[in-house]
């Protein structure tokens, strides 16, 4: 099977630098051909490319490269104003090669990193620099480097990811700073490469041969995440995924997940114990050492390719009770009650032909959280409902008029 990013780059090229010649119609602000060499040209998140079960709250740029052995690529940015952010490198499998975390990411001389030291976000920007360097060989983390190519692959060609969640402006995806800035070694000459004025978008392309071109990316998706179902589990329970490879899975972000389907008058509770985390958005800084987890998140996707997300609630999106837990209901409009108790999150259902699959994830957990968490049921091959404690998500389908006349207890019982 291709990559997918490979197949996105195709995609990309061809109808950004084709749809003359062969009369696909672009958006007018489609960039020009030339600007085809301009860095982080795919964006990722629920409204571009919603491929793959991203997440609501999250934005990945792609950039894919080849390198030669002494060939390096050096980034060099800003540190952003947001919950998370990390730099991950994949091979032609789209499986991990390297990961540098905000926390990892050394600052340049002059600068301090926020995700380190707190009282850096108040530093101007100039003074929260870093930078990074791509290799095709063994990486020294303690100089920002991270691995470009996977050891034993047979080709040069691999794909590094931006990863920002949860800015704390929401209106900037990039946590309020630009794209990192992109310069590439490439058989000893330097070359530049500024951020794209706007990523490629294939929903932008009509005619017929964007249509075979989604068609082929469709079931490249659908490959890729075949394996990224829980198996072996009746619906609305919560299991460990059969496999992340091919997803361009992120190593500090782990997710079970149920399979659920819609019938009318019928709708799914969710309930489990809310870990702590640092609300950003409230002024808390991601370093506070109180949290358990960095982020977590509920989000619901269509079981459909390219499976988009439909819609997350994430940490500070939920209602948490006086006990410390949280109530999902995944529902279509008609079956929620007119006056939802406020300690009730709501998760609209979308599209009642697809079948869905709902998902909870864990972000970084700390020492002290890690046995209750995602990661360790994953580490230990063990079932999440008993390794996760109260922490596992107890699910049922209820009728809407049962939830309607007793609340989420109605379903799910003491």
């Amino acid at each position: 099977m291709h990559s997918v990013l490979a197949l996105i780059v195709r995609i990309g090229c061809v109808l950004a630098m084709m749809s003359a010649a062969v009369g696909v119609a672009a958006p007018a602000s489609a960039a020009p051909p030339d600007s085809q060499l301009c860095a982080w040209r795919f964006m990722s998140n629920n409204t571009v490319l919603n491929v793959a079960f991203p997440d609501a709250n999250s934005t990945y740029w792609m950039m894919p490269y080849a390198l030669g052995p002494g060939d390096s690529i050096e980034l060099s940015g800003t540190y952003p104003a947001a919950r998370y952010f990390s730099l991950n490198t994949y091979g032609t499998d789209l499986d991990t090669v390297d990961t540098l975390r905000d926390n990892q990411i050394v600052a340049d001389p002059g600068s301090a990193n926020p995700f380190v030291d707190a009282s850096a976000a108040s530093l101007p920007a100039a003074q929260q620099r870093w930078h990074a360097k791509l290799v095709n060989g063994p990486a020294d983390h303690s100089r920002n480097e991270l691995q470009a190519v996977a050891s034993g692959q047979s080709t040069p060609i691999g794909f590094v990811i931006v990863r920002v969640y949860v800015p704390t402006d929401p209106a900037s995806l990039s946590g309020g700073v630009p794209l990192p800035e992109v310069k590439l070694s490439i058989a000893g000459a330097d070359v530049p490469s500024q951020p794209c004025a706007q990523p490629f978008d294939p929903a932008g392309y009509t005619g017929p041969v964007a249509d075979v071109a989604k068609d082929a990316f469709d079931r490249a998706i659908a490959a890729a995440a075949s394996g990224a179902f829980p198996g072996n589990r009746p619906e609305a329970t919560f299991g460990n995924p059969a496999s992340t490879a091919g997803l361009f899975p992120n190593g500090d972000n782990k997710y079970i997940g149920t399979r659920i389907s819609y019938q009318p008058g019928r709708l799914l509770v969710v309930r489990g114990k809310a870990p702590i985390f640092p609300d950003t958005r409230a002024g808390q800084s991601p370093t506070d050492p109180s949290q358990q987890v960095r982020y977590w998140s509920m989000c619901q996707n269509d079981l459909l390719s390219p499976y988009p997300v439909v819609a997350c609630a994430a940490d500070f999106q939920t209602a948490i009770d006086e006990s410390g837990y949280y109530t999902y209901v995944v529902a279509a409009p008609a079956d929620l009650p007119a006056n939802l108790d406020p300690s009730v999150t709501a998760i609209p259902w979308g599209s009642t032909d697809v079948d869905k699959v709902l998902f909870l994830r864990n972000m970084t957990p700390s020492a002290a959280f890690y046995p209750s968490s995602v990661q360790a049921s994953q580490d230990s091959g063990s079932d999440p409902a008993t390794t996760m404690g109260p922490y596992y998500p107890r699910a049922a389908y209820c009728s809407a008029e049962a939830f309607a006349a007793g609340g989420a207890g109605a379903c799910l019982g003491a």
